[in-house]
């Protein structure tokens, strides 16, 4: 007989007192479950499984840039003068159950797993540490686009459990803090080329997020030179700009440290949003994201044409099926977004990286400067490391490219910044958090022409949250909804 776990039961109607007597035949209560090790693998699978990380969700915040607009039901995301539309007031519901469906079931693993008795002591190590990311990983997303969120860190069978009010930030960043302090001790150091698992350097790499979101930074700093420091990755090499798709267009390489995957049988669905019906690079109808007009993203204006980067990422002419040349017309959107392609060459966008390598290097560069006052050698070198790559330059030797020496303080964060903006552009929502968190939203948004208001820094909280949980109410709403 098929096992079924229920991780969270809610009972809508109180007066079917017939049917919650039956019991279902397929259901196994969770404290009869958790007997053995293959019992808390299949639990600590089920919170990957859950895992709000997705298209939906990168697509959501990739479109808060200042270079990115959309087209029919998304229009509301890229137009920051706009109320988010209904349509997609229910995809930020979703990130919200999703999320939260994650934390609950790394709640269950953390209550459940210890109790058990037949269960390999390393193996339970691991996986109560898994769960722990999971949960800090989850709670981070909520706190970047929610704000404070209400904290459930007990597993939440019914009703009762809900009433919680919004934590504040201080009371999220310890939690998350403290979950992976656990984290990066009992995770393994590596997992193969299982990259959508967490491992040792995983766990750092979200410590120095959370750090560099809370600024600070000697912490932030420490965190990404461990993860630089372990030779356990490695940036791929790139000689030229097509080479960038042994990042994307991979099972694995070595520099993902945390990626969500697809495979050559279940492709990603980015490129039915990113390119226009009939292009080799999107075979279906659907078109959903575009450049703004006339290029006024300064991101995209000043991008230098001798940087790889620029021509991995956009495009503005593609060979149709007859074999001639299209060029995008100046008036319909002349660049498209190259990233995330499937085309007849066999590119494909099989790895979607949440931490890859080349991430390390610049935090730790933003957070070494932050914390020091200036920036050291070691911070100007890992930044120039980056750059070099960028241009098809070996990364570890001197380049015509290199930043000088010599920069303020916020010179040379302005700097990082920018290569962070080029090497995680249309990737993950970075950009989006990197405005957020240095209050340089409104600033850089206004400067590509579109409008701006302020409450469309955060998303709303969901009306269900609301509405069944007695600690919030209205009142508590985050501002401008």
């Amino acid at each position: 007989m098929k096992k079924t776990i229920l991780f969270l039961s809610i009972i809508i109607f109180s007066s079917c007192t017939k049917i919650l007597e039956e019991v279902p035949k397929s259901f196994i209560a969770p404290e009869n479950y958790y007997q053995n090790e293959k019992d808390a693998e299949g639990a600590i699978i089920g919170v990957y499984s859950s895992n709000f990380i997705n298209s939906s969700y990168i697509n959501f915040n990739a479109l808060h840039t200042d270079y990115a607009l959309a087209r029919g039901s998304f229009t509301s995301l890229g137009n920051f003068s706009q109320v988010i539309a209904s349509d997609q007031i229910g995809r930020v519901n979703g990130f919200w159950t999703d999320c939260y469906v994650t934390i609950n079931r790394a709640n269950v693993v953390l209550d459940r797993v210890p109790q058990i008795v037949d269960i390999n002591e390393n193996t339970r190590t691991r996986i109560l540490a898994e769960a722990c990311f999971l949960r800090a990983f989850s709670y981070f997303a909520l706190l970047k686009d929610f704000g404070p969120v209400p904290l459930r860190t007990s597993e939440t069978t019914g009703t009762t459990e809900k009433e919680v009010p919004r934590a504040t930030v201080d009371q999220v960043n310890e939690l998350m803090i403290n979950d992976l302090l656990i984290a990066e001790n009992d995770l393994p150091e590596t997992v193969g080329n299982e990259t959508g698992k967490a491992s040792k350097w995983t766990a750092k790499m979200l410590l120095a997020a959370v750090y560099l979101n809370k600024e600070d930074w000697s912490k932030a700093a420490e965190k990404a030179d461990e993860v630089i420091m372990s030779n356990n990755f490695s940036l791929v090499e790139v000689t030229k700009s097509d080479d960038f798709y042994n990042i994307f267009a991979t099972i694995t390489n070595p520099e993902l440290i945390f990626a969500y995957h697809q495979s050559q049988t279940r492709l990603s669905d980015f490129v039915q949003w990113y390119h226009g019906a009939g292009t080799p690079y999107n075979r279906g109808n659907v078109w959903g994201f575009t450049n703004l007009p006339d290029m006024n993203s300064p991101i995209i204006q000043n991008w230098d044409i001798n940087d790889l980067r620029l021509d991995f990422n956009l495009y503005s002419s593609y060979i149709g099926d007859n074999g001639v040349l299209v060029i995008l017309p100046p008036s319909d959107t002349q660049w498209r977004f190259k990233k995330w392609i499937k085309d007849p060459n066999g590119y494909a966008t099989y790895s979607v990286p949440i931490y890859r390598y080349a991430e390390a290097f610049l935090t730790y560069a933003e957070a070494s400067c932050m914390a020091e006052g200036s920036p050291s050698n070691l911070a100007l070198e890992r930044l120039n490391v980056i750059r070099r790559r960028a241009y098809g330059y070996n990364p570890n030797l001197n380049s015509p490219v290199d930043f000088p020496t010599g920069m303020s303080k916020d010179e040379f964060r302005n700097k990082v910044l920018q290569e962070r903006a080029y090497e995680f552009f249309f990737e993950g929502g970075i950009q989006w958090w990197d405005l957020r968190r240095t209050n340089l939203a409104k600033e850089v948004i206004e400067a590509s022409g579109k409008p701006f208001t302020n409450y469309r820094l955060l998303y709303p909280i969901p009306l269900a949250e609301i509405e069944n949980n007695p600690a919030i109410n209205q009142t508590d709403q985050n501002p401008g909804y």
